[in-house]
């Protein structure tokens, strides 16, 4: 008799063993977001020792975790139709693809989804006191808080921002996805931070009007990830400042590193790590696909037309394989004077290491009058992503307004380096 109930509890005990093994996030129904959903937080862990198979955690199991490593909270945000964020399992992959740490994702969906905002936001001060709990814990059994590193998107952010203030900012670091004033030691602003390249732009566009927008920080932080590319961002007071060229100096030859958006913004610069560092906002432009990555060049002008001339710029590259990218730098009109150099701050989608052609278009954007000629005296490329790079130069070009001119550029002289 003894016997048969030890194997009993045994088969239950591996049962129990087996259902928890691969915990799941909790996929709910538009049905559920409209009557409602009571709060439930679930943490699921993600390690190197279990990448795709989430540990059920909590104050008292731990599982995989390590408390000496970084610790990074995944906290998605309001969702109202009960689906699972599309996004969570690329982002834990793509965190422990590039350090060993414990990532935890923050499943509280029954609580978020609902159709009514409102009803989802009064529940994120209960769900920061459930991870100021655990954390609490993690310090019991010698976690730091300077390894504590809250990811945020949506509500997701404010949960992060009540978890920090719990702290009173002693978190190791929060990245709020999905917030447009600025609050942060630094805050980015892809495009401006308004209407994103590639999102559609009426209600046609179907959900992805209503979401592609909100969403494509968090893709932004995915790309960065990846070894595809990098992306930069330049500190500056404005968008308009940024793409007229005025704040693209760090980066280059003698001056200070740009930061990077994503996961290694941190790395920017010591003043982050300054007590008390300055709020600092940086603009930066993307493609409309992902890697999303823009190349930028600054492409310097000086004219000797004796009249002014207004207008905009388009210009071409070309490798030696036929590759090609163009930039319309038509933000604004430009103002061209006898012998002042204008730079104008470029942006391709492709990066050409060896530029093998150039052309040049001037418009000036009338549809109707004469067409203007620009008596270029020099034009220089200088690469901002990759400074190293030689500059290429032409000299004693006239472009006919509307119509396109190619050349060959040359090496610029080494004094003009």
């Amino acid at each position: 008799m003894l016997r048969l109930y030890f194997l009993i509890s045994l088969l239950c005990l591996v049962r129990s063993d087996t259902d928890e093994i691969c915990l799941s996030f909790t996929k709910l129904s538009f049905h559920s977001a409209v009557v409602g959903t009571g709060l439930n937080v679930k943490l699921m862990l993600y390690t190197r020792r279990n990448p795709t198979c989430a540990q059920a955690i909590n104050s008292t199991v731990f599982g995989n975790l390590n408390v000496t490593k970084k610790t990074t909270f995944l906290v998605h945000g309001f969702r109202p139709t009960g689906s699972p964020p599309v996004w969570i399992g690329d982002l834990v992959q793509g965190l422990l693809s590039v350090e060993d740490i414990n990532v935890v994702v923050v499943d509280w969906n029954r609580g978020a989804t609902t159709v009514i905002y409102s009803h989802a936001s009064n529940k994120t001060r209960k769900v920061a006191k459930v991870l100021k709990e655990f954390i609490d814990q993690m310090l019991a059994e010698g976690a730091s808080l300077d390894h504590i590193y809250m990811i945020g998107v949506s509500l997701g952010a404010h949960i992060s921002g009540f978890v920090g203030k719990m702290y009173n900012g002693k978190l190791g670091r929060i990245t709020a996805l999905g917030y447009k004033e600025p609050l942060g030691n630094i805050d980015f602003y892809p495009n401006g931070g308004l209407d994103q390249p590639g999102c559609p732009k009426t209600i046609f566009g179907g959900m992805q009007y209503f979401k592609c927008d909100h969403q494509r920080s968090v893709y932004l932080y995915l790309s960065s990830l990846r070894e595809s590319c990098t992306i930069t961002a330049y500190p500056c007071d404005s968008y308009r400042d940024y793409r007229n060229g005025q704040c693209a100096t760090c980066g280059m030859p003698q001056k200070e590193s740009c930061p990077l958006v994503g996961y290694y913004a941190d790395n920017w610069k010591d003043y982050l790590r300054q007590k008390d560092p300055p709020m600092t906002k940086a603009f930066f432009d993307t493609a409309e696909e992902k890697p999303f990555c823009i190349y930028h060049y600054f492409v310097d002008i000086i004219t000797w037309n004796k009249n002014i001339r207004r207008g905009s710029i388009t210009i071409k590259l070309r490798d030696r394989a036929g590759n090609t990218t163009e930039s319309k730098i038509n933000h604004e009109p430009s103002t061209f004077q006898k012998y002042h150099q204008v730079s104008l701050l470029a942006r391709f989608n492709q990066d050409l290491d060896k530029v093998a052609a150039i052309s040049l278009m001037f418009s000036t954007g009338s549809v109707i009058g004469p067409k203007y000629k620009l008596r270029i005296l020099r034009m220089r490329l200088r690469s901002l992503t990759h400074p190293e790079r030689p500059q290429l130069c032409r000299y004693d070009l006239v472009l006919m307004e509307n119509a396109e001119t190619v050349f060959q550029p040359i090496l610029c002289p080494k004094l003009q380096m």
